[in-house]
């Protein structure tokens, strides 16, 4: 049977199991739109393609499987690039279809001709440096191995983003139905572990430890590793300490929490370990410059390192360990406990019961604690937060400081703050992409400067239906900008400065509710009578654009 090429990248997506698909149409991607007319995949409009790109980002994140969005030629392709650029750092699988004029006008000057030749813009090498795989396709007797290829990296273990750009002759080829028998389109059984014996070193150095200490990042989430993770912890009486992107692999109200591990965090996590740990347990984090207080060498100082990843260009990349081990977490850590459960006498013999928390040394208030006053609605926001929403809840964070400092983050509930590439703007159509998965209370966090990139998005969950709470912090300005200048440029302000509109009459235009948080009262009464479960939420809480926390970029 024969079909077209636009029918088949269709059907090639389907048996990836992409349900939804984010992106705007243009002319040169028409016949792909067309054939998903009478596709199970569900398409969905947004307002600008940087959008799409996000929240493709925010549904593979959410839903641990393929996010894509669909672009047309020439613009339609370069406003993907920051979302693309955003799921490489995070190394997710998005994959992205993009159109292309003819390949017979080629060099011609084409409407939108993004193909490199006689002067156009060349988009294999904008994508070159933030995808995994990136590919014009410009003949069809090929295509099943640049599929095979894209499927490889989508469907890895540590996968990211795929472009692949179709020219509009190639779309309407008709090629062999068959081709797709010879389309991988599942994840392969997992080969043989690269882990051997790891887990009786991993227990060696834990035995010969006093106080050790868990830093889970991301890859224990990726892996699926948490109730693992948490069991390790509960069984060896070891405390846990998480990346931000890891925040709520372990329960942070439990006892065995340290919270987050970063610069812009409360001090806590550091201190314990600085102070008082002999041994770093590394599960899937990387000591990236956040994390690592930029690479502070008090960190491992006088400390062993076990340090276990599956992505080999993640081990030992900012410091050298004492044990390293490549592997998927969650089966070096199955290997561990079975070990423990001959040995576990043993070891809880080494540690008692305790406090993890560290206490700040005497005079030293100033020095770990990241927000001295100003904000103590924020705070209030983030407990009742917390209370009202214990579980279920799901959180995408452009802010990212208040809720690690304030907002302790439930093995139940997904937070998952914008370190990436750290762009704004995300928050909103990330957390949109995800409700496209599975509808949760969802908030997208942010601020003013942020949410105006991005604003107009909030009309595709008004065009889908999809409820959302958009926390919006206005303070009028670029308030990490205008925190390194008061710190750093001698309070030399340029450029951070704007006014706002009226988010009343704005959220009113949308169509959507809207809330403004002045007192704690109006918090008590946001939680206690609006509903952000099915509706669609603009809440804006003012602040003093000349509070700042307490802590320095040393940019």
């Amino acid at each position: 049977m024969k079909l077209t090429v636009s029918d088949l990248i269709v059907r090639y997506m389907e048996q990836l199991g992409v349900r939804h698909i984010f992106g705007m149409p243009g002319a040169h991607i028409l016949p792909v739109y067309d054939s998903l007319y009478d596709s199970a995949i569900h398409s969905v409009l947004a307002k600008h393609e940087q959008g799409a790109s996000f929240m493709a980002g925010g549904y593979a994140r959410a839903s641990g499987g393929i996010g894509a969005c669909i672009a047309t030629a020439g613009p339609g392709a370069t406003n993907l690039v920051t979302g693309i650029a955003n799921a490489y750092a995070d190394r997710q699988p998005v994959l992205a279809i993009t159109g292309e004029t003819s390949t017979h006008i080629f060099g011609k000057g084409g409407l939108q001709e993004s193909s490199g030749e006689g002067g156009s813009i060349d988009q294999i090498a904008l994508f070159e440096g933030i995808t995994r795989y990136n590919k014009i396709i410009e003949r069809s007797d090929y295509l099943v191995n640049v599929l095979n290829r894209s499927s490889q990296i989508l469907l890895s273990d540590s996968p990211g983003p795929v472009l692949l750009s179709f020219p509009f002759n190639v779309q309407n080829e008709q090629v062999d139905a068959a081709l797709l028998d010879d389309v991988v389109s599942a994840r392969k059984p997992q080969a043989a572990t690269r882990e051997v014996g790891g887990a009786s070193l991993i227990l060696e150095q834990l035995m010969g430890a006093q106080k050790p200490v868990i830093v889970a990042g991301y890859g224990c989430i990726r892996a699926g590793a948490q109730g693992e993770l948490q069991q390790l912890s509960r069984i060896l009486n070891i405390p846990v300490a998480s990346s931000l992107k890891a925040k709520g692999v372990i329960d942070e109200a439990s006892a065995l929490s340290l919270g987050s591990l970063g610069v812009s965090s409360s001090g806590d996590a550091y201190r314990y370990i600085v102070e008082q740990a002999d041994l770093l347990l590394v599960l899937g984090a990387a000591f990236n410059e956040r994390t690592s207080y930029m690479w502070d060498k008090e960190l491992i100082r006088n400390k062993k390192i076990v340090q276990i990843d599956i992505n080999s260009e993640q081990l030992q990349k900012v410091f050298q360990a004492d044990v390293v081990v490549q592997g998927d977490i969650r089966e070096v850590l199955q290997r561990l406990l079975t070990e423990l459960e001959t040995k576990h006498s043993a070891m809880s013999s080494v540690r008692q019961d305790g406090s993890f928390t560290a206490d700040a040394p005497d005079g030293a208030d100033n020095g770990y604690a990241v927000f001295q006053s100003g904000f103590s609605l924020v705070e209030r926001f983030f407990r009742d937060l917390e209370r009202r929403f214990p579980e279920g809840a799901v959180i995408f964070d452009d802010n990212i400081i208040f809720a690690q400092n304030f907002y302790r983050v439930s093995s139940k509930n997904r937070y998952y703050p914008n370190s990436g590439i750290s762009s704004l703007g995300h928050a909103i159509p990330a957390a949109i992409g995800a409700q496209f998965h599975e509808q949760r209370p969802s908030f997208a966090i942010l601020g003013d400067g942020g949410f105006q990139m991005c604003c107009m998005e909030i009309m595709t969950a008004v065009n889908y239906a999809k409820p959302l709470n958009i926390l919006m912090f206005n303070n009028s300005t670029m308030g990490l900008i205008r925190k390194n200048q008061h710190q750093q440029y001698q309070q030399r302000f340029i450029d951070c400065d704007f006014i706002n509109p009226d988010y009343r009459k704005l959220a009113e235009s949308f169509g959507i509710n809207y809330e403004r948080l002045e007192t704690e009262d109006d918090i008590e009464q946001l939680f206690a009578n609006t509903d952000l479960v099915n509706a669609i939420n603009l809440i804006e809480m003012p602040l003093d654009k000349d509070r700042f926390p307490n802590y320095s970029s040393r940019r």
